[in-house]
């Protein structure tokens, strides 16, 4: 027997999010979109049986960390529940991974394939978040590719949205020095004249 599903949508700071519940949690998330009517196409399709409702407390709590989020206040959203029940045992060994990257930090495919116990499953790793049904709370976008390289990005957007939201979160996504770091932490001391 299937679960019943509600959903509901919100805005954010970057565009309109979908997110589905069941009783057991969230089960699905969608990243944000600037046309509205078009997220709300694709969110129907993606949960045919399920009924737009306004969002129980636990719900809109988890709506208003992930605005706080794409607004730029950390929150790793870790304490969310999720309702995973659909989900492949691999896939949530993936998502249990990703869920531990704090905001403004990066992990790589491979690093989290050898954090499975087999550094060669860095393609499957990139398939499972690829599959993710809950981007934001299990931050695929703070998965890069080896080298600071994007990897790939299924969002509405692409890799522009991904490198938007690594933005809003202050995210280095390579070695490369910034700015600041090349600046001295004070300036030296005046000497007086």
């Amino acid at each position: 027997m299937t679960k019943p599903l509600s959903y509901s949508f919100f805005a954010t700071a970057i565009g309109t999010c979908g997110i589905a519940w069941s009783a057991d949690g969230i089960a699905g998330v969608s990243l944000p979109e600037v046309e509205e009517q078009r997220l709300r196409s694709r969110f129907a399709a993606r949960y045919p049986n399920a009924a737009e409702n306004p969002p129980p407390p636990e719900i809109s709590e988890a709506i208003a960390r992930i605005q706080a989020l794409l607004k730029g206040e950390p929150d790793d959203l870790g304490d969310i529940v999720l309702d995973e029940a659909q989900v492949p045992q691999f896939n949530k060994r993936v998502y249990d991974i990703a869920r531990r990257i704090s905001p403004g930090a990066t992990r790589t495919y491979g690093e989290i394939a050898k954090e499975l116990g087999d550094p060669l499953l860095a393609r499957e790793v990139g398939q499972a978040l690829g599959r993710n049904p809950f981007p934001i709370i299990v931050p695929c976008h703070r998965v890069l590719a080896a080298n600071g390289k994007t990897g790939g990005f299924s969002a509405t957007g692409g890799v522009q949205t991904k490198f938007r939201m690594l933005a809003i979160e202050r995210a280095r996504t390579d070695n490369a020095p910034s700015l600041f770091d090349e600046l001295p932490l004070a300036a030296p001391p005046r000497r007086p004249h």
